[in-house]
């Protein structure tokens, strides 16, 4: 198990508050994209008054678009309902120094109505409560993410500016592992993962990828909850360094029509006296427990219906394509990386890995529909099929989700994601799939003008 000290403890920031070593408090909650929306107080005040009392936030930032329009179809929020606040709460479990901006630290929060009741749309609230039930079978979800970028050598302005096209990547090819390719951009690299070590994270490795400019920094795994809050905080904490080099990155799943920015998603579980539950006896078959094999069922059961979970935009689906290294079929395999389920490990390091997910996942979601999908199996005892051990691009297995369409409607009338979630998570976020394809279905797209503008 990993060690649960507070990055930075309560008495610490007080000692550096006193000190003029903090003078800015980040407080932060994860929105539907998985960003970070919040403010920054006075250090003083918000130990003073926010700490213990917390504070309030428009109910708009869980039911606006990606571009923080208002929208209409959400039930916890509209103009109907005059835009109330909801109330932020610390967890002063995640409190950490912010090394890329000086004298601030940051705090996530949680979310409630003013009557104390939990805002449950809210992704953090969604993983909690899955992770609750999961505590009810006795485990706790260990989960490590692998978050891919890409880094040009452009301003985010510059970026903005040029409509995204045209732009520098940091490398002009292949870097797959090449450490040559890395030291191009070391010291943003280096920025990164000395300063997320700075903020609390594990850091493992940093390694170059397969698009220009492609590149992972890879960081411990740790308990659920934990992993997604830094996750969060990574995403957010890259791109500002990003910015303060003169450069930026990205996360979106499919930048161009060379290979995608994945994350990867491995989970293992936990039993109560941290012995991984997953791994089997020596008689079980593949190695792995009777746990293990009914709650990877459940992943391949739900995983259509719950791909809106692991590919939450429209972009997502573009990195599905056959020979990608993004998965098209409803397979699992031993190290297979054709598949969407891949168990690796062995012993005590045994667990599966999601090979859904691309860079704009928002984690606690996906997390969430994780764990939710393997109970299905585990309550279920279903049974899991024979492994993939080929090609299952052309293995004929059923396909996932190609389109965000498909995938939206899949979630709309699944049963599982109903049992697990609750009607008002489920259409909480149809209501989010329906708002971008409403805005993609509106869009004049650059493909559409190449097409049409002269020759039809």
């Amino acid at each position: 198990m990993a060690d649960r000290t507070p990055p930075l403890g309560v008495e610490e920031l007080h000692a550096l508050v006193a000190g003029g070593d903090i003078d800015t408090v980040v407080l932060a909650f994860p929105d539907m994209q998985g960003r970070l929306q919040g403010k920054r107080f006075a250090a003083r005040f918000f130990l003073d008054e926010v700490l213990q009392h917390g504070t309030e936030g428009c109910n708009y930032l869980l039911a606006v678009d990606a571009d923080m329009n208002t929208v209409d179809g959400y039930a916890m929020s509209s103009w109907d309902r005059g835009y109330g606040d909801f109330a932020m709460h610390p967890d002063p479990a995640t409190l950490r120094r912010v090394p890329w901006n000086e004298g601030t630290a940051m705090v996530v929060a949680d979310l409630a109505w003013n009557d104390g009741t939990p805002v449950v749309a809210a992704p953090r609230q969604i993983l909690r409560r899955q992770l609750e039930r999961l505590a009810d079978h006795g485990c706790t979800a260990q989960v490590g993410t692998e978050l891919e970028f890409i880094v040009f050598r452009d301003t985010y302005e510059r970026a903005w500016d040029a409509n995204y096209r045209g732009l520098t990547p940091a490398n002009q090819y292949n870097i797959d592992y090449s450490v040559l390719g890395t030291g191009r951009i070391e010291p943003l690299l280096r920025r990164i993962r000395n300063e997320m070590a700075g903020a609390g994270l594990t850091v493992e490795s940093a390694k170059g990828e397969c698009n220009p400019g492609q590149h992972e920094i890879a960081f411990r795994y740790d308990e659920a909850l934990v992993t997604c809050d830094q996750h969060a905080i990574y995403k957010t904490g890259a791109k500002e360094i990003a910015a303060q080099e003169g450069m930026s990155l990205t996360f979106m799943a499919k930048y161009n029509e060379r290979e995608g920015n994945s994350c990867h998603i491995h989970l293992s579980l936990a039993d109560e006296s941290g012995t991984n539950a997953m791994a089997g006896g020596p008689d079980d078959p593949d190695g792995m427990s009777p746990l293990m094999r009914h709650f990877l069922a459940g992943q391949l059961a739900a995983l259509r219906d719950f791909s809106l979970l692991y590919a939450p935009h429209i972009n997502s689906y573009k990195r599905f394509q056959p020979g990608s290294f993004a998965p098209t079929a409803v397979a699992w395999g031993h190290d297979n990386r054709t598949c969407a389920l891949r168990v690796v490990g062995h012993g005590r390091s045994l667990r599966f890995e999601n090979r859904l997910p691309g860079g704009d996942v928002n984690p606690y979601l996906a997390v969430a529909g994780m764990v939710a999908a393997g109970l299905h199996g585990v309550e279920q005892r279903l049974e899991l099929p024979e492994p993939c051990p080929g090609n299952a691009y052309t293995a004929g297995f059923e396909h996932v989700p190609t389109t965000l369409r498909e995938a939206a409607e899949l979630w709309e009338n699944s049963t599982i994601a109903k049992a697990a979630f609750g009607d008002e998570v489920v259409a909480h976020y149809r209501n989010m799939a329906r708002v971008e394809l409403d805005a993609f279905d509106a869009a004049v797209t650059d493909w559409e003008l190449r097409r049409s503008f002269e020759r039809m």
